[in-house]
Parts: structure tokens; C-alpha cells; sequence
């Protein structure tokens, strides 16, 4: 693609070099860079693109996107286009070279702090009865013929720009998405038009990030303005609320839904079961019973949104009864390790305070002995969070057990710590164990038939960062491994 065609739309500050010249692939990172291509210098948390620009010359880059004026010997054979924002800019050049495949695809995008990876999950299983479906989300991403692991819930805009155009010819019709924050307040949407926005809930979450709650749900409110066949606000969280208020008058159509609100999807007859939740929908034009085969009210907020875009797109209800009936959930979301102890050990993802109380409150609609937790806190990460997340697992647990997460580059016992400002020290239900597989290990060693064990905060990943380092970790195998060694040992469990 000729490069002049490349930055058709590009608010651009000034031009140094020809514009005249064929470019074959564009790239962030450095170490990617190929013959003839344009190097976008991006300005990250940890590096600096600018500083690379030599090594992608020496890699064959012709053209470079910057944002900072630069020095560099031998500038004339190269052109640097200048800009404000190199994000914002690289969003707008990814859909140039793909052709804004975003375009020819149904994208149905759904933020907020929880429920994003089950959503798209539901709508992916639900769409593909119709027609070829693209998804992607926090734990993979499905072009229509590949899956792939996810790097971030959201992808970069190349390589979303990328994954649409892959679904293109994949013949896909509908691509579900999780929207993150980040995302939306980087720019990495910046040039996708979305068909529907579903907003699930707002609670306290990457305040590392974003500066308080007001910033975050501001980011998340993005998504609402970028949409052209309608908008689904989750209307019984005070954030969709707010954000409804906000959006109501746009001309994108605004629905919602709730179970405690007067809203266009809602939810009544609530019945919970340990495996699994019914209730009445009733939607603007007709009422219908709604079996899923996951527990928890969660699940019935979780599908309504699923619902209300289903309905928007015109599924006949039918189709979404019975994959929401047989669905086999979502990998590591509230997810029961299967085991011949007659245990019930979960794992799942929970990893803010509204998402462990949600799946510890499912948890006592059903168990019939001890509840007891395993969790632990991430570093590097909201630090406002951990002490409430301790409050939360000693106050709605028998037994709780702090330890590692996460740590990255902070030190394991001084978030646990942090996570022992909200424990009450007079009550002597909780135990601390830094190490996680003893944790682990410890909380199916004090496991009975009849007791739930819930290990949260990791969910489907597979690995622990300690320092910088990637580890392998799951705690699925760890629970397995766990019970299969205590039930052959004096343990009896």
C-alpha cells in the first residue's frame, strides 16, 4: 500500500520524507519489523518506541509515525510522520492497511468489571448457530478457524485490525468482544465501529491505572458513544445508571436490563440450584423461562445481556434456550474440578471484590458444610482493592486462607499484608500461607465432603509471575494433583 493512501484521515502534524513509497506491513514492536515497513513509535508505561527507530532501520523499516521530535543521522532516505498521538494514529492506520474490516463484521463489544469473558462466551456459542463467529476476550481469541492465547483482554488496534481481517476470510458474520478499559482510554478501539455495546457492571478495579472510579467508568462509557445498532446497559448497577443518563439521548438506541429495576429485559422467579439457575425473561415482546446450567445470580445477569443482543439481532429464542441450557460454561468462571472424593472444589477468576463476593454468596446457596477460601491479591496492580478483598473472603468464608497471587515485581508478604488491613484479627477463621500451592494443598487437606473449596483470583491462567518471570501454575492441577495425593495419604478426606 502506497504510504500516502496509508494515513488517509490521519491528523497529522508534519511530514518529513516521500510519501510516494510502497509499504508491506506495519509494526509497534521493533523486534517484528520487516523489509519496506512503517515502524509506529508507541509511547509505553516501560518503553519507548522512539528509541528503536535504529534498530527497525537496520531491520529494513522505511516509514516511522512519531510523536517526539527526533535526531537521526542519514534522516533523509526515511520519511517520519509526526503526529499527536502515535496510539491514536496506529488505530487509524491498522483499519487504512486492513481495509476497516470491522466494517463487514457484526461486532458486538461488552465492557465492564465482570462478566465480559462469559458474555462473549454465550453470545460466540449462540451467534455460531446462525453464522460464522469471531471472538475475543481475556482467555483466547477464535478468528473463525484458529485459536489463539490472548496477550490482553483487548488486543493492540494492529493486531485487532489483524484478527478482523482473519475473520473476514473466515467467512465469519459476527465477531464478540471484550472491551477493557485500557482499551478504550489507549485508543486501541479508536477506529472500530461497533454494532451493539453491552455494559455489565462498575466496581472498584484497575484504580492503578485510572484515577478513580468516575475515570474508569468514563472509559468504559466510550464504547456507548462508538455503536450504531443499539446499546445494552446493565441498569441495576449504579455505574449503568450513570451512564445510561449519559447515553440516553444519543441516536444509537439505548435497552437495558435488570432484575431489580424496571427495565426491557428483565429477570423474575429467580430459582438457584447448585448446578445450575432458572428464571422468567420477559422481554418487550414476550415472556419465556430460562434454564442455565451455572449457578449463581451472576449467571442470570450474565445471560440477560447475552438475551437482550440475541434479541436485538433477531435469534429466535429457541436457539438461545438450548445452548444456554447445554452450555459447558466458561474455562476457569465458577468452574467445579471434577474429582471421585465427592469434593466440591471451584476455580475461578474472581479478582475483585465484587466478583469474590458474587461467587462466595452462589457458593452458600448451596453448600452444605464449610465454605473455605484460597486468595490472594496481584502486584503491581490496584493496592486500594486488597484489604477489602480480605475483609470479603474471612467475612464470607469459614476459613480463609491469604496467600500469593500475582507478585510481579512486589514483594508476596507485603501484599498479603495490604490484604490483612481488612481482616479481623480477633477472629481466628482465617490463616496465612504464602506459598500457593501449600495453600492449596492446605485447604483440601481441611476439605470435607459436603464443603465447598473456592480458589480464586487466577481462574483459566496457567502460570504465576514472580519478578518477571512467567511460571507454569494452574490452579486446576494443583487442586487435582492435591486431592490425588491427600486422598491416598492419613488424610481423610
Amino acid at each position: 500500500m502506497k504510504l500516502y493512501k496509508l494515513i488517509e484521515n490521519l491528523n497529522i502534524m508534519s511530514i518529513d520524507g516521500n510519501m510516494d513509497i510502497d509499504i508491506s506491513d506495519i509494526h509497534y514492536d521493533s523486534r517484528l519489523v520487516t523489509q519496506n515497513s512503517l515502524f509506529i513509535c508507541i509511547k509505553g508505561f516501560n518503553s519507548d518506541g522512539h528509541k528503536y527507530i535504529k534498530n527497525a532501520i537496520e531491520k529494513g523499516a522505511k516509514a516511522f509515525l512519531i510523536q517526539d521530535d527526533i535526531d537521526i543521522e542519514a534522516k533523509g532516505n526515511f520519511t517520519f510522520i509526526k503526529v499527536t498521538d502515535t496510539r491514536e494514529g496506529m488505530a487509524t492506520i491498522a483499519c487504512n492497511f486492513y481495509k476497516n474490516p470491522a466494517n463487514t463484521l457484526e461486532v458486538i463489544g461488552v465492557t465492564g468489571t465482570n462478566g465480559k469473558t462469559s458474555i462473549t462466551t454465550f453470545l460466540k456459542q449462540i451467534l455460531s448457530k446462525r453464522a460464522q463467529t469471531g471472538l475475543i476476550g481475556t482467555i483466547n481469541i477464535n478468528d473463525g478457524k484458529n485459536e489463539i492465547i490472548s496477550k490482553n483482554t483487548t488486543p493492540e488496534s494492529i493486531d485487532l485490525q489483524s484478527y478482523f481481517n482473519d475473520m473476514i476470510n473466515n467467512n465469519c458474520k459476527y465477531c464478540a468482544m471484550e472491551v477493557s478499559s485500557h482499551s478504550l482510554a489507549l485508543n486501541r478501539v479508536g477506529s472500530v465501529n461497533f454494532s451493539i455495546g453491552i455494559f455489565t457492571n462498575l466496581t472498584e478495579d484497575h484504580l492503578d491505572f485510572h484515577k478513580n472510579l468516575e475515570d474508569y467508568r468514563n472509559a468504559k462509557e466510550k464504547l456507548f458513544h462508538k455503536t450504531s445498532i443499539a446499546n445494552i446497559i446493565n441498569i441495576d448497577d449504579e455505574g449503568g445508571k450513570v451512564i445510561f443518563d449519559n447515553i440516553k439521548k444519543l441516536s444509537t438506541p439505548v435497552y437495558t436490563y435488570g432484575i431489580n429495576s424496571d427495565a426491557d429485559f428483565t429477570a423474575s422467579e429467580i430459582k438457584l440450584y447448585p448446578n445450575g439457575v432458572s428464571y422468567k425473561l420477559k422481554t418487550p415482546t414476550y415472556t419465556d423461562y430460562i434454564y442455565v446450567n451455572i449457578p449463581g445470580k451472576f449467571t442470570v445477569y450474565n445471560t440477560l445481556g447475552v438475551i437482550s443482543a440475541c434479541y436485538i439481532l433477531n435469534i429466535d429464542i429457541e436457539t438461545i434456550k438450548d445452548v444456554l441450557k447445554n452450555t459447558p460454561g466458561v474455562k476457569g468462571r465458577f468452574e467445579n474440578i471434577k474429582n471421585d472424593e465427592g469434593l466440591t472444589v471451584i476455580v475461578d477468576y474472581a479478582h475483585t471484590p465484587d466478583a469474590l463476593e458474587n461467587v462466595l454468596n452462589t457458593s452458600k446457596e448451596f453448600v452444605k458444610g464449610k465454605i473455605i477460601t484460597v486468595v490472594g491479591c496481584g502486584g503491581d496492580r490496584d493496592k486500594t482493592k486488597r484489604p477489602i478483598m480480605g475483609k470479603i473472603a474471612q467475612q464470607k468464608s469459614d476459613i480463609s486462607i491469604i496467600t500469593s497471587d500475582n507478585p510481579r515485581t512486589e514483594s508476596p508478604s507485603l501484599i498479603i499484608k495490604d490484604m490483612l488491613k481488612g481482616i479481623d484479627m480477633d477472629n481466628d477463621n482465617f490463616m496465612v500461607i504464602e506459598d500457593r500451592k501449600e495453600a492449596i494443598y492446605k485447604a483440601i487437606e481441611l476439605a470435607n465432603v459436603g464443603d465447598v473449596v473456592m480458589i480464586a483470583g487466577k481462574g483459566h491462567e496457567n502460570y504465576q509471575i514472580v519478578g518477571t518471570t512467567k511460571h507454569h501454575f494452574d490452579d486446576k492441577e494443583i487442586a487435582l494433583e492435591a486431592i490425588d495425593v491427600l486422598k491416598s495419604s492419613a488424610y481423610n478426606i
